[in-house]
């Protein structure tokens, strides 16, 4: 094995481990743990879901971090850099205070054949255990059953709204993804659930199990005008609340989800409703509904699947009027491109698709056969391009300062936009 002192070394060495990218299954990454001795001695919560995964976790990092916690947070995928997988305190970890952890896993590996995901997986948890927190929020990465993340024992789970993606691995329905979704749960436990119509076989699994289910509706709801929100719960009430920070009418489904978990949690984990104003007031999460200053105005959501791209539509059609939409789009070749073209394509005007540097990723040249395909529109216009940047580029020279220009689909897309920094976005492609 070649000497391994950076942390982009150990990435290489992830890939190469296992001839497949998805291997589901905790047997590997168990036994691996079990020898580390990773142990999180603090309240676990771990979210779930299809969509708003992320958001939901930035929310409960930034009222964790406005309450005095000291939070660790694991994500994924990343946007530009690896490190933004894991934070600490609220920051970014270094690249340099990885290495040991992928070091300690390396040791306990043992020739386990782990895939980059679980590899990388351990590795964070490992920091995420040597830094005395006082919470710890992870992401599951696909499904929830079988996912690496899914070695931890939560002490809350929280399952987002759930809708058809994956479905190779999951299952071809809302019922069969609900049903691996739910397996994050544990007896006794809290479940919260901020799917507002979650799909049977998530209750169902609750109940089976012992979990303590948490239900929009039941145990918890939130209502709102213009100005503000409130929400109630098991015994308390939040009133005029500010909207949270991050856009997007979906916010405020996520946003009620984390309130739960807070007052499932309130015995270990206690936050101020002063903590909850500020850290709503607060919390960032760059790619999901972002909005760049500037003119023409520049959105960025890694919407990639259907359910995501009809709440980005209609988060764009709340925008206002714009005398013409670019989008620059890019995806991987496993999500239905098709289904996702023809919910944007009333509100696209101008497309610029770009290859991705994946091989999982779908050509441009093939998303654009697609979008021919739909029923034709008036005075629209596709054409292909070798990657994210080069896409923005063209909707950015061809577009006047009165319109929008939208970037959406695979991370992928969106990290490449934002490899080249927002302030040099700004100055460079926005004049």
């Amino acid at each position: 094995m070649p000497p391994m002192k950076t942390l982009g070394d150990w990435l290489a060495h992830c890939e190469r481990l296992h001839h497949k990218g998805i291997d589901m299954g905790l047997d590997r990454v168990r036994a691996v743990l079990d020898r580390m001795q990773v142990r999180l001695e603090c309240p676990v919560i771990t979210v779930a879901g299809t969509n708003g995964k992320g958001s939901t976790c930035a929310m409960l990092e930034a009222i964790a971090l406005q309450a005095g916690w000291r939070t660790g947070v694991y994500t994924s995928p990343h946007l530009v850099h690896f490190e933004e997988r894991c934070r600490i305190a609220g920051e970014i970890v270094s690249a340099d205070a990885l290495v040991p952890h992928f070091e300690r896993v390396e040791a306990a590996r043992q020739g386990e054949t782990l895939t980059y995901f679980e590899f990388s997986t351990l590795a964070i948890l490992s920091l995420m255990a040597a830094s005395e927190l006082d919470v710890a929020i992870l992401e599951v990465g696909l499904g929830g059953r079988l996912d690496a993340v899914n070695a931890i024992d939560t002490d809350c789970a929280v399952i987002t709204s759930i809708d058809l993606d994956h479905t190779e691995w999951l299952g071809p329905d809302r019922e069969s993804i609900g049903r691996e979704k739910a397996g994050v749960m544990r007896p006794g436990k809290p479940a919260i659930v901020s799917d507002p119509v979650p799909p049977a076989s998530v209750i169902a699994h609750a109940e089976a199990i012992g979990a303590d289910l948490w239900l929009p509706g039941r145990d918890f709801n939130h209502t709102g005008d213009r100005q503000q929100w409130a929400w109630a719960g098991r015994g308390r009430r939040y009133a005029g609340l500010a909207y949270p920070a991050l856009r997007g009418a979906n916010q405020l489904i996520n946003a009620s989800g984390v309130l739960a978990a807070f007052e499932a949690l309130r015995a270990r984990l206690p936050v101020t409703a002063q903590a909850i104003r500020n850290g709503l007031a607060m919390v960032e999460l760059p790619g999901r509904f972002q909005i760049v200053p500037g003119q023409p105005t520049l959105v960025l959501d890694v919407a990639h699947n259907p359910h995501a791209v009809a709440t980005l539509a209609v988060n764009l059609d709340a925008m206002g009027f714009y005398p013409c939409t670019h989008a620059v789009f890019g995806a991987m070749s496993d999500k239905d491109i098709p289904a996702m073209l023809a919910r944007m394509a009333p509100l696209v005007d101008r497309w610029h698709f770009c290859d991705l540097p994946t091989p999982r990723a779908a050509h441009a040249r093939d998303v654009h056969a697609m979008w021919q395909a739909l029923p034709p529109r008036a005075d629209t216009r596709g054409t292909c391009h070798a990657g994210p940047l080069e896409a923005l580029r063209a909707a950015t020279a061809e577009a006047d300062p009165t319109d929008r220009i939208l970037v959406f689909g695979s991370f992928f897309t969106v990290g490449g936009v934002l490899q080249e920094g927002l302030p040099r976005l700004q100055a460079k492609h926005l004049g």
